[in-house]
């Protein structure tokens, strides 16, 4: 048998956005409940006033400094006197491209890359990966629309976004840094299980959050009958704010 053609892989990522629903709002009402409502604002100074709802009371008083994030299962607070009211979401690609190196029907080749979310004062958001499998001329690494553990041997192409030990220890669960509040979604939050569908969702938060850091893990496994060449695979991240 002759010796067969090296295949690798780039995943480079062509496109990045932040989708605010609706556009980029102002004046959010961060505090509220059937009874009452508190704007981004200044309150207390005396320490008489009260704010209290079925879930949490709070009394404030002025000439004390707080800064920081505190955060509950039915609230959540961003604590200082220069708060915005102006909701932000950030997403970003943290390192270059991921590589596999050579493909091989005995093995299964593998890569992670990574993105960090940040949002603030919208009710949390969704990521989204979109994009083609690796691709050589008009040959495609079929996509695993079910969830799967690695087969050397059986051509597929998966992802997880948590930390994994088949075929080997690589990947990593999400890190949460400070105050982040991100969740892997389902099918892709199982060590050792792999899917790829495009346009699924991959990651979540329901409130606003500090940074979380997130890690893809791909797998990628060749048959005898995969064509040898480069394969390429753009792969797109689309993060939207949620309210």
């Amino acid at each position: 048998m002759g010796r067969r053609k090296a295949h690798f892989i780039y995943l480079s990522y062509v496109l990045l956005w932040a989708i605010l629903s609706g556009g980029y709002i102002g004046a959010a009402a961060l505090s509220k409940s059937a009874n009452y409502q508190l704007e981004e604002t200044s309150v207390g100074g005396t320490g008489l006033v009260s704010a209290q709802s079925t879930n949490y009371q709070a009394r404030e008083s002025g000439a004390i400094i707080g800064v920081g994030t505190s955060t509950g299962t039915n609230y959540q607070v961003q604590a200082g006197h220069l708060t915005t009211d102006s909701p932000a979401l950030s997403i970003g690609i943290i390192g270059s491209s991921p590589s596999f190196g050579s493909f091989s029907p005995t093995t299964t080749a593998t890569a992670t890359s990574q993105f960090d979310v940040i949002d603030y004062t919208s009710y949390g958001y969704i990521v989204q990966i979109e994009g083609t499998p690796p691709t050589y001329g008009g040959h495609q690494i079929t996509p695993l629309a079910t969830n799967s553990s690695p087969q050397p041997g059986v051509e597929q192409f998966g992802i997880n976004l948590v930390a994994n030990t088949n075929p080997i220890s690589f990947g990593a669960n999400p890190n949460f840094g400070q105050f982040g509040y991100g969740n892997v979604a389902t099918n892709y939050d199982t060590p050792n299980s792999y899917r790829y569908v495009n346009g699924d969702e991959i990651a979540y938060s329901g409130k606003s959050s500090g940074e979380t850091i997130y890690t893809i893990s791909y797998i990628v496994d060749v048959s005898d009958l995969t064509p040898g060449g480069q394969y390429v695979s753009d792969q797109n991240i689309v993060c939207t704010a949620t309210y």
